[in-house]
């Protein structure tokens, strides 16, 4: 009679490993329940973007999303590409508090690398995952009306008005929405909007349940400069003082405008995840612990 434990073998390592899967699978019933039909907005930006392996772990993930329920929406930047773009074209890049300002050859530019570059190669990459993904800029369909933000960021929107007719329409036919941040000014002339903004804007009008924004940094911090004091969750009150203290600036800033405003817009949860970790969205929806910062109500 053989006491202890029986030899190791490779089908029981495997089982092993088959039950972890499923476990998994299991603990992220109750999340898929809760949010199958709900809509989600998705921000994806910064440097992540020219990363093939990042690239392809974010479109892995958005098509899960959609196969099990959930209404991706993905609103996507370009910030560094435009950059680049610009002084390829003899354009120097100015920002004021995070904001890119654009004169009419810059909003040129910026139409052109997001509509003609950067939407159809998501596009892309979303379909060869097995998406049904629509690329769009919110000048389609009356999508995105917008005023001019200030006369020293030249033509930066500011979005007035949002007509979800068409988006409602992809939605209810289980397609996933791609949109650049363009819009139409009163004139009908193209106006930039800033992606986190824009992003913020159509989360509101859609009632979705959660604002993600993937970018690079893990999530918000006390300190910018010290990782240590990474934010897991905050309220909606705490972030309102956070930002009076006027300690954060740069990009991250009109993230968390965006974030208040979608909050009070009766968007439920709003993300601020590190894009540069693989299966990020996955993390933060799926999982009892999340990744980054969570702001609720």
């Amino acid at each position: 009679m053989t006491i202890g434990h029986s030899t190791p073998s490779p089908a029981k390592s495997r089982i092993a490993n088959s039950m972890g899967k499923a476990r998994i699978l299991m603990e992220a019933l109750p999340y898929i329940k809760a949010f199958r039909g709900k809509t989600v907005v998705i921000k994806h930006g910064g440097s992540t973007m020219d990363d093939p392996e990042l690239q392809s772990s974010f479109a892995g993930d958005v098509t899960l999303l959609a196969m099990v329920g959930i209404r991706p929406v993905i609103v996507h930047g370009g910030g560094p590409q435009i950059s680049q773009e610009m002084k390829r074209a003899g354009i120097v890049p100015e920002f004021v508090d995070g904001l890119r300002v654009t004169g009419p050859e810059t909003v040129a530019v910026v139409q052109r690398v997001l509509a003609g570059d950067i939407n159809p190669k998501l596009v892309g990459m979303l379909n060869a995952h097995g998406s049904a993904a629509v690329g769009l800029t919110g000048l389609d369909g009356g999508m995105l009306s917008a005023q001019t933000l200030v006369p020293k960021l030249g033509l930066v929107g500011e979005v007035t008005r949002v007509d979800t007719t068409l988006l409602d329409d992809l939605l209810e036919a289980a397609m996933v929405p791609v949109i650049a941040p363009l819009a139409a000014g009163p004139g009908g002339e193209t106006l930039n909007l800033n992606a986190d903004t824009a992003a913020a804007a159509l989360a509101i009008a859609l009632n979705a349940q959660k604002l993600i924004y993937l970018t690079d940094i893990e999530g918000v911090r006390r300190s910018e400069e010290d990782a240590a004091t990474l934010i897991s969750k905050m309220s909606q009150a705490e972030l309102g003082e956070l930002l009076a203290r006027g300690e954060i600036g740069g990009g991250m800033r009109p993230k968390l405008e965006s974030c208040r405003a979608a909050l009070a817009g009766g968007v439920a949860q709003a993300h601020i995840l590190d894009g540069r970790m693989q299966h990020a969205l996955l993390l933060e929806i799926f999982t009892p612990e999340g990744i980054g910062t969570m702001v609720t109500p």
